[in-house]
């Protein structure tokens, strides 16, 4: 779990905290956060509170967004921060279009996947 900078917090356009999390996932919020342990969702700190919060890009209806997980795998494996892989997923490439994280939520996270694993080289 990481702190927000402004500018990451700017990019990502809404977050859920992870009792709507759970309530989308129709899970316990214990269960989102073994989901944030085991890096199959990014979770930063943010708000008055300081509470946890979630990307609502990553979550598609009841489920996390097909081909998130093995993409943040590959962000990670690549070297990435939390607030790197965010800044990445949610900076505007005009040759995708759009950003990553819109790409994967539109079925096209086979292009995204490609793009990360050449960040490697």
């Amino acid at each position: 779990m990481t702190e927000i900078d402004a500018k990451i917090d700017a990019l990502v356009p809404a977050w859920l905290n992870l009792p709507d999390i759970a309530e989308h996932l129709d899970v316990e919020v214990t269960r989102v956060r073994q989901l944030v342990k085991e890096g199959q969702l990014i979770a930063v700190r943010r708000g008055e509170n300081r509470a946890l919060h979630v990307p609502a890009a990553f979550i598609d209806g009841d489920k996390i967004v097909k081909g998130l997980v093995g993409l943040l795998t590959v962000l990670r494996d690549d070297g990435f921060s939390d607030a790197e892989m965010l800044e990445w997923l949610f900076t505007p490439d005009p040759t995708l279009p759009g950003t990553p994280a819109q790409a994967l939520s539109e079925n096209r996270g086979t292009e995204v996947k490609r793009r990360a694993q050449a960040l490697a080289v």
